[in-house]
């Protein structure tokens, strides 16, 4: 999880004043524009409105509206838009001007190479993520499956459904539960899977893993438990910008002190993995030293820190020691389920 619209390597990193919720004026006067015409106007406007990648929303945007590619926008870059044409792009421009996410606007993110419908029943995907399944695929790779038996797999906090989805092309023999508490998340996941061809390949359960009986509802030996939780502390909400705190679903960024959810997953996963299963989270670029405490806490070894590509510690995994092992120096706490 990350907070910014492409990386979270830096915060507020849009303008955040008047000027963003200015409507974007490209004044016609009669005028009829072409596709490369339109496309130099809301680059400018967006570059002075301090919107990263100005040129990058323009064409995007610009093909949503046309339900073209970008390369075909160069491709017919004299071919007139139509009045219903520019009204739309005006419209969405807006949009993005005061706030609203680009992947909102057009209902999708890129995830791997992949497409996936995203709305603001979801969480947007970000390439940080993308760490999380590159080092559950290493992991497949080299586990000593014994023959016969499959990989099973569990996504915790599934959102989109992009990490389970992805491991089922990925992985066409794994078996994968993917669980989320938000049933409209679990929607957008299952709806994902049908577009990929994997729907029924995955098994999506509606559960949360700080109730007590989520060990039972989600009952199996797995070999890959994974998560990208929500991991911002309560108290950093007000800082992020608000295309995030705006549009972004809360409860899939924001818990009390940040670790609640690592704290659950850790003493669940304990007794869900096999022997020498894996257990790989998403970090905050700050959470890794309390993190490795925590899975250390649930008996895990071989930990292991990963850092994203802009530097900051963003996966950790752990290998399960024993099955069901908990070693039991956090103490039990009673956990309270949401909405409870």
């Amino acid at each position: 999880m990350t907070t910014g619209l492409f990386d979270t390597s830096t915060r507020n990193r849009y303008h955040q004043g008047k000027n963003d919720r200015e409507k974007i004026i490209m004044r016609d006067n009669g005028r009829q524009w072409e596709i490369m015409d339109l496309l130099k106007a809301a680059e400018k406007h967006f570059k002075e409105k301090e919107i990263e990648a100005p040129r990058l929303h323009a064409e995007i945007l610009l093909a949503y509206v046309m339900q073209a590619t970008r390369i075909e926008l160069y491709l017919k870059h004299d071919r007139p838009v139509s009045r219903s044409e520019l009204e739309k792009f005006r419209s969405l421009c807006r949009e993005r001007l005061n706030g609203k996410p680009l992947q909102y606007i057009t209902g999708e993110q890129i995830f791997y190479g992949h497409s996936f419908l995203v709305d603001e029943r979801v969480l947007i995907p970000r390439p940080e993520t993308e760490l999380v399944l590159e080092h559950t695929l290493d992991r497949a790779v080299v586990s000593d499956i014994p023959e016969g038996q499959k990989l099973t797999i569990l996504d915790i906090g599934t959102g989109s459904g992009c990490l389970a989805i992805m491991l089922a092309l990925k992985l066409p023999d794994a078996i994968i539960t993917a669980v989320d508490f938000s049933a409209k998340a679990l929607e957008v996941a299952e709806h994902n899977a049908g577009e990929h061809g994997v729907a029924d390949r995955i098994r999506f359960l509606q559960t949360d893993v700080l109730c007590s009986g989520f060990i039972d509802e989600v009952a199996g030996a797995y070999d890959v438990v994974l998560s990208n939780p929500p991991y911002i502390p309560e108290q950093e909400w007000e800082e992020l910008a608000p295309e995030v705190k705006n549009h972004e679903p809360k409860m899939a960024l924001v818990t009390p002190d940040g670790f609640e959810f690592y704290r659950a997953i850790s003493r669940s996963a304990s007794a869900l993995l096999k022997p020498g299963g894996m257990l790989c989270f998403e970090l905050h670029a700050e959470g890794a030293e309390k993190v490795r405490e925590i899975v250390d806490t649930h008996g895990f070894r071989n930990v292991e820190v990963h850092k994203d590509y802009s530097g900051w510690d963003r996966v950790l995994s752990g290998v399960s020691a024993a099955v069901g092992e908990v070693v039991p120096r956090e103490g039990a706490r009673a956990r309270t389920c949401r909405g409870s």
